[in-house]
């Protein structure tokens, strides 16, 4: 850059790249101040913008210059391979690491060669130096510098002997002749042999591999070496999807292997949040601290928040590991959770006579009789060593709940012998300190008595050679639907490479309402409740996060119509509205992940035989055993068959109405006890049967979103939530798009209903009641929804084209709520501009911001509503900067409805502000404080911390109601109590705060006391904007 004057980029290839981790050696300052010349910095400095030497730039230039002034740049382009190669040379005299612009690897005389970039090019060098132990000439021309493409380098790379070529690209253009390098290679080729006749033209191929991280295999390297060989090669082809639409892709033997003895490979199966991956990376850099061995791992999974499989693959050797791919045949295969048995086969990837450990909840003498049949065939097969340890149980004895990372890193170590037992426990304990030094004393105690309890717990079970395992149950209920059954049941299982084409939607477009058939059943325990103790408040149900824990009120008649057994519970309805009528909980054990949350709310407490309470409340933590999940899980498919409650007997703006309505967000892959689903749950219950949503990037959209299963839902009727999610930064436009595109088809509706009616296929009658028909309430839409079928029945009869296109917009005829959802991120910061167009813009949107104050999605980053002396990533040292009031800001519109609101502190203010803000006929914004897995704290009492949020000022509730003011009240109502409790209280239960005061205290005790004077300040303003906007 300095030596060219132009600005260079260097790029990862994908996520896998990225992210790996490998054993490397440094540069050292001095190697690279060498590279460096100081002249050419000196020069540079030169060329500022400053005021003492002025100048102008990014001027705006007419015709007659900006084709001249584009041209002025060619020279110093053209400079630039030659600069980089000299470079390239310099640092290869310094460090022995040679590179070119195109570097070739290969058989001198090759007549088969690829040209490709990126970190596939290590895959295509392995295989080519194994195949060439078969006999076979092939070679690779790897691509360092892409842009400035130097033709003449890239021709001299090839071997004289070539005569095929494929290009591989992972890109993809559609429309194109081919992609980007395919269409560079075949350019300089074709110049050179036209420049000189005598050169020979080889055939040259391209194809497609790779996209979106997807696997590049040796497999699919020797496929395209294979489809050079044949006499009528594939061209432009796709290797790694089936195409069997357009017939694209060339096969692949799945088995080929190229990998030796020297490399010692683990794969380990985990439970997302349990660990497992972050204890992987210490393993990595363990062995590659304490041997001499080259180490390398990759982590995969899928796009849940947690609560997903992931499976680590490490490799270890004395030789440089070059292996950028997946292990397909594994040493030592480690199963994290039992249930995994059932649904993944993990074994296949185990090689004959390697090991096999799993952390089991049974003891040793009964442990195999628990395996599914097929396991214990394949350890039969492959004549494993078979491990046990049950790691769940010791986890929670020393109060680690679920992370198991420790003893099963400490299992692996002993079993695997690649560290002698001391070496491991002392390197393993040097670890826990540096990973969890910052989080006390106490958590790394109990994660070195994690160490010490696996040492006395792994047994070895000998593999008998009898079966007496279970069969495998279905990946889905026979039940499901086709598409779930041919393709979801498919990714579920780990195997979304296997669907063809044909299978995958075209255009994007995929079902909702599938987490329902997923069924994952992760919890180590479940709630339990207790009729007879509770008062039917609905709390447990409003703060579920994954809608697990459901409330209905049905006759006895219906309860005898679904032939409830006596282990579904029941008690008599409370309310006279329910007299004579039978209420239930139940809970769906398979898909809860074990927050608690239902429990730590619960107000109901039971008494003992002289009416004093005992401090349980109605509902309570058991072991999610095989028992409670096969009786809970039949009690929970009768629950559904239930009907649903009559909409004019709830009040949908109390809690317990509000929960009485089916939830058309269920199940989703976010974290245990998140903070952000119960309010996108919530907003399903009231408004879902006729809600768009547009979605802004980032947690909300992942487990909204994400594949393979989807937790948006619907009702009986097939009505539930329509949803998208387009970029980070313009969420807010794409809501706005949605509302006016609903707002022209409604239009469009009422224009066709005048026109139907004066070709006499309806009266006006019928169009006035059609037009004019409240719709406030859920009846009311319901009635709307009767005289819109009503009008369909009617049209369908017709051959006018009048009645053929009003039947295809009748039911924008009935009411639609369109809200816009996203974090903090999106709307303090990336997309703020957007929202606050939008927001001005009057037009009736809904949004509601998931505010985590912080960036979570992308790891943890500071955003303007990081509140100050909190640490994240961005803001080491503690936040300087105060929280932005966002809320503030849009009140001073004066025209848009504002809510803060926070479900731990006051979810009665929440039900209410949202049934205000979808009622106001103009924009609404609802700020909803939502705990999160960043902010350190015990997920369990999350809700405890949002209430200290509220107690200290520093979540101050309100609502402003721009309706309020037309009345000649007060628009702004603040919901929440001055301050009871200091900031620091609030903060000292969050381990962000916490860091800064163990890392930096005189700073922590800084920053802490100006964060205090905020919240102060904060509630100021907000009193002084009560009095000022008081109707005199």
């Amino acid at each position: 850059t300095l030596a060219s004057r132009i600005p260079f980029m260097h790029f990862f290839d994908g996520f896998r790249t990225s992210h790996e981790i490998q054993k490397m050696e440094q540069l050292s300052d001095d190697d690279m101040r060498e590279i460096i010349d100081e002249d050419l910095i000196i020069e540079h400095r030169k060329r500022p913008l400053t005021p003492d030497r002025p100048s102008l730039s990014g001027t705006a230039q007419n015709p007659d210059l900006y084709f001249t002034g584009r041209e002025t740049v060619n020279k110093y382009y053209n400079a630039v391979p030659a600069i980089v190669q000299e470079t390239m040379d310099k640092f290869a005299a310094l460090t022995g690491r040679r590179y070119h612009l195109f570097d070739y690897h290969g058989a001198p005389d090759a007549t088969d060669v690829i040209v490709i970039m990126g970190s596939g090019a290590e895959t295509a060098a392995a295989t080519i130096d194994y195949l060439a132990a078969q006999g076979r000439k092939l070679g690779m021309v790897i691509v360092r510098l892409y842009r400035p493409f130097d033709a003449a380098a890239m021709v001299n790379a090839l071997p004289s002997t070539v005569e095929r070529i494929t290009v591989l690209d992972r890109s993809k253009e559609p429309g194109s002749m081919g992609e980007a390098l395919y269409l560079d290679v075949r350019a300089a080729i074709g110049e050179a042999v036209e420049a000189n006749p005598t050169l020979f033209m080889p055939l040259i191929l391209t194809g497609r591999y790779g996209l979106g991280s997807a696997e590049f295999s040796p497999a699919m390297v020797k496929a395209v070496y294979d489809n050079m060989a044949v006499m009528a090669p594939k061209n432009h082809f796709c290797v790694g999807p089936h195409d069997d639409v357009a017939f694209t892709s060339i096969d692949y033997d799945a088995s080929f292997n190229i990998e030796g003895k020297d490399v010692y490979r683990a794969m380990f199966f985990g439970l997302g949040s349990d660990g497992t991956v972050g204890a992987n990376k210490n393993t990595i850099k363990i062995i590659g601290t304490e041997t001499d061995n080259s180490a390398q791992g990759y982590f995969v999974y899928d796009s849940k928040k947690s609560g997903s499989m992931t499976v680590s693959h490490l490799r270890f050797g004395e030789n440089q590991v070059e292996a950028p791919y997946l292990i397909n045949k594994a040493n030592f295969v480690a199963c994290h959770n039992f249930t995994f048995l059932d649904h993944y086969d993990m074994l296949a990837n185990l090689e004959d006579g390697g090991t096999f450990l799993l952390t089991s909840p049974y003891p040793k003498t009964k442990v195999w009789d628990h395996l599914p049949a097929k396991v214990q065939q394949q350890l039969i097969d492959k004549k494993a060593k078979f491990y046990v340890i049950d790691a769940i149980k010791l986890a929670e004895a020393l109060g680690l709940g679920a992370r198991i990372n420790m003893i099963m890193q400490t299992a692996f170590f002993l079993i695997s012998g690649i560290l002698k037992k001391n070496e491991a426990i002392k390197a393993i304990k040097d670890a826990i300190k540096k990973t969890y030094g910052k989080k006390g004393d106490k958590v790394v105690k109990m994660n070195y008595d994690a160490v010490d309890g696996a040492v006395n717990n792994i047994v070895q079970i000998k593999v008998p050679k009898r079966i007496s395992g279970h069969k495998l149950p279905p990946t889905v209920p026979e039940e499901a639907p086709e598409f779930v059954k041919e393709v979801t049941a498919k990714m579920i299982e780990g195997k979304g490479e296997e669907l063809k084409i044909s299978q995958v939607p075209a255009d994007g477009r995929w079902p909702t309402a599938t987490t329902q058939w997923e069924k994952r059943n992760i919890a180590v325990h479940v709630p339990q409740w207790d009729a007879e103790t509770c008062i039917q408040c609905g709390r447990c149900s409003l703060v579920c996060p994954h809608a697990c824990i459901r409330m209905k009120i049905v006759t006895p008649a219906e309860l005898k119509a679904v032939k409830a057994p006596k282990s579904f519970k029941t008690a008599n309805a409370v309310g006279k509205e329910f007299k004579g009528k039978k209420f239930t909980i139940q809970i769906s054990t398979r898909d809860c992940v074990g927050c608690s949350h239902c429990v730590r709310v619960c107000p109901a407490m039971k008494k003992d035989k002289n009416g004093k309470k005992t401090g349980e409340s109605a509902l309570k933590m058991i072991a999610n055993t095989e028992a409670v999940t096969k009786r809970e899980a039949k009690n929970w498919d009768l629950f559904m068959a239930l009907p649903e409650m009559d909409s004019s007997l709830i009040n949908p703006a109390s809690i317990k109405g509000s929960q009485l309505k089916r939830p058309l967000f269920e199940f989703s892959g976010a974290c245990a006890g998140c903070g952000e689903t119960p309010y996108i749950k919530l907003v399903t219950q009231l408004f879902g049967d006729r809600m768009l949503i547009a979605n802004a990037t980032g947690c909300s959209s992942i487990y909204g979103g994400n594949l393979p299963t989807t937790p948006y839902a619907k009702n009986a009727d097939g009505r539930g939530p329509a949803w998208s999610n387009s970029l980070f930064e313009d969420n807010a436009e794409f809501g706005l798009g949605m509302r006016q595109s609903v707002n022209k088809l409604s239009y469009q509706a009422a224009e066709l209903l005048q026109a139907a009616a004066a070709e006499k296929l309806i009266t006006k009658k019928f169009v006035k009641e059609l037009l004019s028909a409240s719709q406030k309430t859920q009846e009311e839409i319901e009635a709307q929804r009767e005289q819109v079928a009503s009008l369909k029945e009617s049209l369908s009869k017709s051959s006018s084209i009048v009645a053929k296109r009003l039947y295809h917009v009748a039911d924008y005829l009935v009411k639609k709520s369109v809200w816009i959802f996203g974090g903090d991120g999106w709307a303090y910061d990336i997309g703020y501009g957007g929202l606050d167009h939008v927001l001005a813009s009057g037009e009736n949107v809904n949004v509601l911001v998931l505010d985590t104050e912080v960036y979570y999605n992308t790891g943890g980053q500071m955003s303007k509503s990081t509140t100050r002396a909190a640490v994240a990533q961005f803001a080491a040292g503690g936040k300087r900067m105060p929280k932005k009031d966002m809320g503030m800001i849009f009140s001073t519109y004066g025209n848009i409805y504002v809510a803060r609101v926070s479900l731990g502190a006051n979810p009665q203010q929440l039900v209410k502000a949202i049934n205000e803000a979808e009622a106001y006929d103009g924009p609404s914004i609802i700020i909803a404080y939502a705990h999160c897995i960043n902010h350190g704290i015990n997920m369990a009492t999350a809700h405890e911390q949002q209430k200290k949020a509220v107690a200290c000022g520093h979540w101050p509730l309100y609502r402003y109601n721009p309706l309020l003011e037309d009345e000649g009240k007060n628009p702004l109502i603040i919901d929440s109590k001055a301050p009871t409790i200091p900031f620091a209280e609030y903060a000292q239960g969050e381990n962000r705060y916490r860091m800064l005061k163990m890392a930096n205290p005189e700073m922590a005790d800084t920053l802490m006391a100006e964060a205090q004077q905020d919240v102060d300040k904060s509630w100021k303003v907000l009193q002084g904007r009560l009095k000022a906007l008081e109707i005199e």
